[in-house]
């Protein structure tokens, strides 16, 4: 996969963070067919292994059997640039500023209790940080019913735009293209993301926007 160099996330720790901030990723596995087969899932993000839950069977299940080679997808959307910002007629022009991570790797079916709670509990800490529940342990008979996928990278690369290549007076200039469009409440989220602030009604930039 080339990038680049300017829309590429140089960091991994950069790419761990913004994955275990998604809540969906998007599998996906060859079926017996030869077609590929991609399936959204809940997943966490661990010592560089990304692990998902599944029913115990499935066609998902089957695929990963009989070849363990998949790619996983994590994309944020951050905001629609129409056409209009950068040409009064022409739609070629419109764009989108998003931040993604693609994966190919190996995937299993993880058969050691042990780590099957592990990575549960995994889970359990990304989607349910106010707790109240029951850490679960190996010998406990729900971790037996249900599948744990794991899928360790072999190749993972990540983008990013989010005005990171534009000039700063250009990107103050789509900034308020963004407050224009989106009003001021809605484009708080996207300008931060891109390192700006509304500070007395108008955009100013607090920070270059890396990843």
């Amino acid at each position: 996969m080339q990038l680049v160099k300017k829309l590429e996330i140089q960091s991994k720790s950069n790419i761990s963070e913004f994955l275990n901030s998604q809540p969906v990723g998007r599998v996906c596995s060859i079926d017996s067919k030869g077609f590929p087969q991609i399936i959204p899932m809940n997943f966490a993000y661990r010592d560089n292994t990304i692990y998902m839950h599944s029913h115990p069977f499935g066609e998902k299940l089957d695929n990963i059997r009989a070849n363990p080679q998949v790619g996983f997808e994590v994309d944020q959307h951050i905001c629609f640039l129409p056409s209009y910002y950068f040409h009064p007629t022409d739609a070629s022009q419109a764009d989108t500023l998003y931040i993604s991570v693609v994966i190919k790797g190996r995937a299993e079916i993880v058969q050691d209790d042990e780590e099957k709670a592990r990575a549960l509990n995994y889970l359990m800490e990304k989607y349910q940080k106010e707790g109240k529940y029951e850490a679960l342990e190996a010998e406990m008979p729900v971790v037996h019913e249900v599948a744990v996928i794991k899928v360790v990278p072999v190749d993972m690369h990540g983008k990013y735009k989010i005005g990171q290549h534009w000039a700063k007076p250009y990107r103050l200039k789509m900034a308020e293209k963004i407050i224009e469009r989106e009003g001021p409440v809605a484009a708080n989220s996207i300008l931060e993301i891109m390192g700006i602030e509304i500070q007395d009604g108008k955009p100013a930039i607090v920070k270059d926007p890396v990843l």
